[in-house]
């Protein structure tokens, strides 16, 4: 069975795991999203170091693609990209919400009679990242930025039961509220990425590492300081 490293750094929580025979054998976490930059390398040496294995003993490498932070998205992209050069490895990527709606299953958190699986990323104020997925985590729309307000996902949670997860639920309980509404507040762990990565790496679905880019969805805006340095 095939060796797979996973990171994810598209939210707060900078995550690391590492695959063999279909399982995590190895992971890491860190929730200081300030030490992403720093910590990502490190945390990968640690689990390959643990386990007795390099880089280059792997098979490849899957980085959570967004939609998420624009810089933790550039952290998590060149970490992987620097990895597959180096131990010359494929590169593969799993969409953040796809993650989010595998990760439903994986924590146990879905409702029953669920229709349907909601990510919510958060995009601040009370814009989100989003797409609607099937109860066994097929998405079954695009992926966009949504600004939530009453009448949000009101065909879906007329059906049935919803599960609302992601870093964006809980700020949309009290606009979303109703008894089909369901909220998971967390943020995506590399470990989630296992069955998606699995997957992808069976049917080949390998990403140009030169030039492969996040998922942004929305165009990263510099501000400039008001204070006086001088």
């Amino acid at each position: 069975m095939s060796r797979i490293i996973l990171i994810e750094t598209s939210a707060a929580v900078c995550s690391t795991a590492l695959v063999s025979d279909g399982a995590i054998i190895s992971s890491r976490l860190c929730e200081d999203a300030r030490r992403q930059s720093s910590l990502t390398a490190p945390m990968i040496k640690e689990m390959l170091d643990e386990c007795g294995i390099s880089a280059r003993d792997c098979d490849a490498v899957c980085v959570s693609k967004g939609p998420g932070s624009y810089t933790g998205l550039r952290v998590g992209v060149s970490s992987a990209k620097g990895l597959c050069f180096g131990a010359g490895l494929p590169l593969l990527a799993v969409g953040t919400l796809d993650l989010l709606a595998a990760q439903a299953a994986d924590e146990g958190v879905i409702p029953q009679g669920c229709k349907y699986i909601v990510p919510l990323i958060d995009a601040r104020r009370m814009e989100v990242y989003t797409a609607v997925f099937s109860p066994e985590g097929k998405r079954l729309d695009t992926v966009r930025n949504l600004i939530v307000e009453p009448g949000s996902f009101s065909e879906q949670l007329a059906e049935g039961p919803v599960l609302f997860i992601g870093d964006g639920a809980d700020k949309c309980k009290d606009v979303l509220a109703g008894s089909n509404a369901f909220f998971h507040q967390c943020n995506p762990l590399a470990g989630s990425m296992l069955r998606p990565a699995l997957e992808a790496y069976k049917e080949k679905r390998f990403e140009d590492i030169a030039y492969f880019e996040p998922l942004y969805l929305k165009q990263f805006i510099a501000t400039v300081s008001k204070k006086k340095l001088f």
